[in-house]
Order: C-alpha cells, then sequence, then structure tokens
C-alpha cells in the first residue's frame, strides 16, 4: 500500500555526497523529511524521497556542505508530463479507450450450445428474422421476449437461456429427447379432411381407419383423386344421406408408379492441378469492410483463395469487431483429360446409387428396375425404368358438400 502511495505523489533518486552525510540525514528526521532505500556507496549515498521532501533538502545541503545530484524521477507525476509531451500518443489512448467503452455497449458475437436436431444456420437465420444480429446493441435486446419466442416456435426445444457476456450473446438451448407429432385438431363439425393422391399410380394396398374408402387394391387413380373421404355420411331409413359427420382421413396407402431416369456423363472433363506457387496476402477488417495488404494484382490465371480469419478478442467474451487473418491464393492449372471406360461406369453407377439411396431415404421402395448403359467416343448415357412404391397422398380440405337443410325435412316430412 505504502508503494502505491508513493507513486500516486511521485519521488526521486537521489546521489548525496560531501562532508557529512549522516548529519544530512538526522536533519531529514528532525524536519520529517521521509528517505528510504539509503545505500552506502563510500564515497558517497544513495536515496529516495518524495518530490515535497527534495524541494526542502536545499537548505540542508547548505548547512551540512554535502551535495545531491537526481539520479530519476519515479511515479505518476512524471509520467503525466511525459505523456503530455506525446500528444499523438495520448490522443490514440484515449481515443482507443472511448472505442472500447463504445464497442461494449453492441453484440458482436452469438454463440448457440446444445442444439443437434437443430441446425447453427437454421437458428442464425431465426436470429435475424426476429432482428437479433451482430452489431445491434445491449439494450435493443429483449431477453425473455427471445427466450419465450425461441420455445415457442420450435416444439422441438424445452429449455432456453440467454445470456450477454461482455460482446457475446450466449444462447443455451435444451432439445426433447422424445419425438414431437403433429397432433392436429379434428374437427367432426364443420370441416374435414380428405386423403387424396400426390402422383397418378395402381393403388397397391389400402388399410383405412378413419374415413370412407373410394378405392380399392388395383384402381388406377390420378393426381388429385380423392382416395378417403374425411366425410361420413349418416343414413335415413330410406338410405338418403340424412348429413355428412366429417373427420380427418386417416389410412395406410401405397400407390404403384413407374419412372424413367436418364443420366449422362461426358468422357472429356478437366481436371484442375495445382502448380504449387501460392500467394499469401494479410488481411484486416472492421464489420462488413475489408482491406488487403497487397498493392499488385494476382498473377495467375487460374487459382483458388482461402482466408483463416480470427475475431479480436480482449477478454473472455469481450470481442471487438475487429478481424485480421491471411488469405491464400493458390494457382491450378486446367489440363484436359479422358475418363477410362471403367471409370464412366463407375461415375454413372456411383450417380443412380445416390439416386436409389435418396428414394430409400424418402421410404420410396423399388420393386422392379431395369437399367442400361449406351456408350460412344463423347459420352455416356444410362436409362433406368424403374416400379416405384409409395404412400404417395396428402390431406386437404374435403370437396363433399353438406347436405342442405331444406332437402332433410322434405325428406323427413315424406
Amino acid at each position: 500500500m505504502l508503494h502505491w502511495i508513493q507513486y500516486l505523489r511521485g519521488y526521486v533518486a537521489v546521489k548525496v555526497w560531501g562532508y557529512s552525510v549522516e548529519r544530512l540525514l538526522n536533519l531529514c528526521g528532525n524536519h520529517d523529511i521521509l528517505v528510504w532505500d539509503i545505500e552506502d556507496h563510500g564515497d558517497y549515498h544513495t536515496m529516495r524521497m518524495s518530490i515535497a521532501g527534495f524541494f526542502a533538502l536545499k537548505p540542508l545541503l547548505k548547512k551540512t556542505g554535502t551535495r545531491a545530484a537526481v539520479l530519476g524521477k519515479y511515479g505518476l507525476p512524471f509520467f503525466m508530463s511525459k505523456m503530455w509531451r506525446r500528444k499523438l500518443f495520448v490522443a490514440g489512448l484515449v481515443c482507443c479507450i472511448l472505442f472500447w467503452c463504445l464497442a461494449s455497449r453492441f453484440i458482436w458475437d452469438i454463440r448457440i450450445e446444445g442444439n443437434f436436431a437443430l441446425t447453427e444456420d437454421v437458428l442464425m437465420d431465426y436470429l435475424e428474422e426476429k432482428g437479433v444480429h451482430t452489431a445491434m446493441k445491449k439494450s435493443a435486446l429483449e431477453i425473455e421476449t427471445l427466450e419465450q419466442a425461441l420455445r415457442e416456435d420450435y416444439d422441438l426445444i424445452t429449455w432456453t437461456s440467454v445470456q450477454l457476456k461482455g460482446t457475446t450473446l450466449l444462447i443455451r438451448i435444451k432439445e426433447n429427447e422424445m419425438p414431437v407429432y403433429d397432433d392436429r385438431e379434428k374437427d367432426a363439425g364443420t370441416q374435414g379432411m380428405d386423403l387424396v393422391a400426390e402422383k397418378e399410380g395402381v393403388v397397391t394396398y389400402i388399410i383405412t381407419r378413419s374415413g370412407v374408402p373410394q378405392v380399392a387394391c388395383g384402381d388406377s387413380v390420378q393426381k388429385g383423386d380423392v382416395l378417403v373421404s374425411g366425410a361420413v355420411p349418416v343414413y335415413n331409413e330410406d338410405t338418403t344421406v340424412r348429413r355428412y359427420q366429417y373427420v380427418e382421413a386417416d389410412a395406410d396407402i401405397t400407390l404403384s408408379y413407374a419412372r424413367n431416369l436418364s443420366l449422362e456423363e461426358e468422357v472429356a472433363y478437366d481436371e484442375k492441378c495445382y502448380t504449387g506457387e501460392e500467394i499469401t496476402i494479410p488481411v484486416a477488417g472492421a464489420g462488413e469492410k475489408e482491406v488487403a495488404f497487397r498493392f499488385r494484382g494476382i498473377p495467375y490465371a487460374f487459382y483458388d483463395t482461402s482466408e483463416d480469419k480470427k475475431q479480436v478478442q480482449l477478454l473472455d467474451h469481450l470481442f471487438l469487431p475487429l478481424y485480421y487473418g491471411k488469405r491464400t491464393v493458390r494457382e491450378y492449372e486446367i489440363v484436359p483429360k479422358m475418363h477410362t471406360d471403367e471409370e464412366m461406369k463407375n461415375l454413372l453407377q456411383e450417380r443412380f446409387r445416390k439416386i436409389i439411396s435418396t428414394l430409400n431415404e424418402k421410404g420410396v421402395q423399388i420393386t422392379k428396375k431395369n437399367v442400361t448403359i449406351k456408350k460412344n467416343d463423347k459420352k455416356w448415357v444410362l436409362n433406368a425404368h424403374m416400379q416405384l412404391e409409395e404412400p404417395a397422398v396428402k390431406l386437404t380440405p374435403t370437396i363433399t358438400e353438406p347436405v342442405d337443410d331444406s332437402e332433410e325435412e322434405d325428406s323427413q316430412n315424406d
């Protein structure tokens, strides 16, 4: 603590020599002049004292016949005196502090933790729609509103925590480990839902759980045909329709249809070959603006670029809107080449396997397929004829109109 007080007030290192240094030290004690770090070097002594004590030393030097010289000046008063002589440095320091204080009022980094099913891109787009983004003011962020919106708009999210740490917005979420089901309200009094065909095909399987089936196995249907009606008729005694009870149609239906596929692959192709030549360009940026420190153009006709940038981070969660890094430019040449017969066959088969894998992931079953490959000097063509089965149905509002009340009364009177 004493050291800090001495630093704030300022002190000097003094060299003292002459006839009676010991008497001088005794007089300093009598006049309340604080002296410390006294060292005897034989012909002279060194010591430290306050600024006021040094100015009060002059009459004592004459009285004792000694002399003194300043060896060094220390403390805040001398530091500030030096700084005022360096006006540009002081101005830069003040501007830096002001910029730091101003930048700390904004959000410069957004981190999301705990998401697995929901990708970070999806959540970042959602935050952008809600007006939450980098370079926004902290005061404009409503944390409780954002937490509630995340839980309401995503059924998969069961818990949210939004925190501000420095200039970092930290969003922690917890996703529901159980599957989320779509519970549609079934309106039995006003509006029903029909199951209609999404594709043209033949019905190969149908089991109805709710609604009235309109087709049977083996029937051919067109796109948009009603397969199961959501209007269940209620009959009078004379078998006329008294009214309809509307439900949401529910059934397991499989449609079979044919699909033709054609894939082409050129025999000649261009290959990108890197020459090993590359240029590293330092880059720096603020916000969305970026500066590359290279004044000459890139001497390559064909090249790829890659960047490695870092954001300026002062503390653990205190980021500034400043970036620095490097941009690497790699030269390459376009070399014309020809695929071999084996490569052409593998390329077409690999593309076809990816299409089959995509169909399987969508629940489409391939019951029959016929694949042929035709080749010539310029390109190869894979033609495939497939017979597919899938539940290609969807729910739409029922097209069955309610029974007119007047007609119902007439039938009852008769």
